[in-house]
C-alpha cells in the first residue's frame, strides 16, 4: 500500500490540476465512489485512517496514477487545510457507522460524525474548496409519522446517537454553506448493500451462521420493515444529483421504493448459503435502542432528475451474500463483529 506523506505531497500540489477529495476512501461507499470518479477521469485524493477502512478496497485505485492516498485521522486536523488546496469538491464519507452500539460508546458518534465533519468543513473553507458532499442518513427522521418519508418531513425526537450526530453534521454543512458561500449536497441514505459491504444486518447474520450454522438468533421479532439500496445505485444517484442541481444547499433522500421485512431478508440469505438453521426471534419490536421498525424514504426528488435504482432489494441482498462468501476474511477483521 502506498501512502503519500503530507510534506512530500505539498511540494507538488501547486503544479496539479483541480481535483476531488474523498474521506473514508477505503470504506464501503467511499471506495466505490473513488473507483467511479477515477473511471470518469478525475484526479482523486483519498483520506482514511484505516480504523475500519480496508486497504483491499482500494487496491485497484492505488494502481491508478490519478489517485493519491493520504493516511490521515480527521480528528487531528492539523495539516488538512494544506492537503485540500486546489481541491474543487470533497466527498465526506468518513464516519462511524456502528448504529446499534451507540449507547455503549456515547462519544464515538459525536467525535467521528460531528467533530470530524466540522474539521473537514473548516479545512475546506480555509483551502478554498467550493463544493461539499455529505453522507447523511435516513435515521435523521427518527420514527417518522410520514411514510414514505420525504425530505421536507418534520424531524421528530431523535432515537439514535448516530442519527443525532449526522443531523448535527447536516446543520454544520448548511451553516457553512450560508456563511462561506460553500455549495453543499446532503444525501440521506437508507442502508446500503453490495460489493465491499462490511457491516450491517447481512454481515451480522452471516457472522453468526459461520459460528453456528444450525441456529440463528435474531434481534427483534423479525417484522421490522427496511428499505435498502445497492451501492452502485447510490454512487450513480450522487453523481446525477451533483450534475443536475446547483442550489446553495441540495438535500436528497437515496433509497428504494421497495422494502422487505427482516424475515424475508433472512430467507434470501439462507437460500444463498444453502442453510436451514433454527431461527429464533425476540418478542420486542426493535432489535436495539434506536432501531426504527419501518424505514421507507420518499425518493421522488432524485427520481425526478432521471435516476432509477437498477437493482432490486432481493438481488442486492443476494449479491451481498455472494460478496461476503468470496471475502470471508472480512469476518475476522471487522471492528463490528
Amino acid at each position: 500500500m502506498w501512502v503519500v506523506a503530507p510534506n512530500a505531497y505539498l511540494c507538488d500540489i501547486g503544479a496539479m490540476e483541480p481535483r476531488l477529495a474523498v474521506t473514508g476512501c477505503a470504506g464501503f461507499i467511499g471506495s466505490n465512489m473513488v473507483d467511479y470518479l477515477l473511471s470518469q477521469g478525475y484526479e482523486v485524493i483519498g483520506f482514511d485512517n484505516f480504523s475500519t477502512g480496508k486497504p483491499q478496497f482500494i487496491e485497484k485505485a492505488l494502481k491508478n496514477p490519478n489517485f493519491k492516498l493520504i493516511e490521515f485521522d480527521l480528528l487531528h486536523s492539523k495539516g488538512l487545510e494544506e492537503l485540500l488546496l486546489n481541491c474543487h469538491r470533497i466527498y465526506h464519507f468518513s464516519a462511524n457507522a456502528d448504529v446499534k452500539n451507540g449507547p455503549k460508546h456515547t462519544d464515538r458518534d459525536l467525535m467521528q460524525n460531528t467533530v470530524a465533519t466540522y474539521n473537514v468543513l473548516e479545512a475546506s473553507k480555509r483551502a478554498g474548496v467550493q463544493e461539499f458532499v455529505f453522507s447523511s442518513t435516513g435515521s435523521v427522521y427518527g420514527e417518522s409519522s410520514v411514510i414514505p418519508t420525504p425530505e421536507c418531513a418534520p424531524f421528530p425526537i431523535q432515537t439514535s446517537l448516530y442519527g443525532a450526530s449526522k443531523l448535527a453534521g447536516e446543520g454544520l454543512a448548511q451553516a457553512y454553506a450560508s456563511a462561506f458561500d460553500l455549495k453543499v449536497w446532503i444525501f440521506r441514505f437508507v442502508s446500503i448493500l453490495g460489493d465491499r459491504y462490511s457491516h450491517g444486518h447481512v454481515f451480522d447474520f452471516m457472522s453468526r451462521l459461520y459460528k453456528d450454522p444450525c441456529h440463528l438468533q435474531v434481534l427483534g421479532n423479525g417484522s421490522q420493515r427496511k428499505s435498502y439500496l445497492n451501492v452502485s445505485d447510490c454512487v450513480q444517484a450522487i453523481d446525477i444529483a451533483i450534475s443536475k442541481t446547483s442550489d446553495q444547499v441540495n438535500i436528497f433522500n437515496l433509497g428504494h421504493e421497495e422494502y422487505c421485512d427482516v424475515k424475508q431478508s433472512i430467507s434470501w440469505i439462507l437460500d444463498e448459503l444453502k442453510l436451514s438453521p433454527e431461527v429464533s426471534f425476540e418478542k420486542k419490536e426493535r432489535g436495539w435502542i434506536g432501531d426504527n421498525p419501518f424505514i421507507l424514504l420518499n425518493t421522488k426528488k432524485i427520481m425526478d432528475l432521471g435516476w432509477m435504482p437498477r437493482y432490486s432489494i432481493e438481488q442486492s441482498i443476494r449479491d451481498t451474500v455472494r460478496f461476503l462468501v468470496e471475502n470471508s476474511w472480512l469476518f475476522s477483521r471487522s471492528r463490528y463483529s
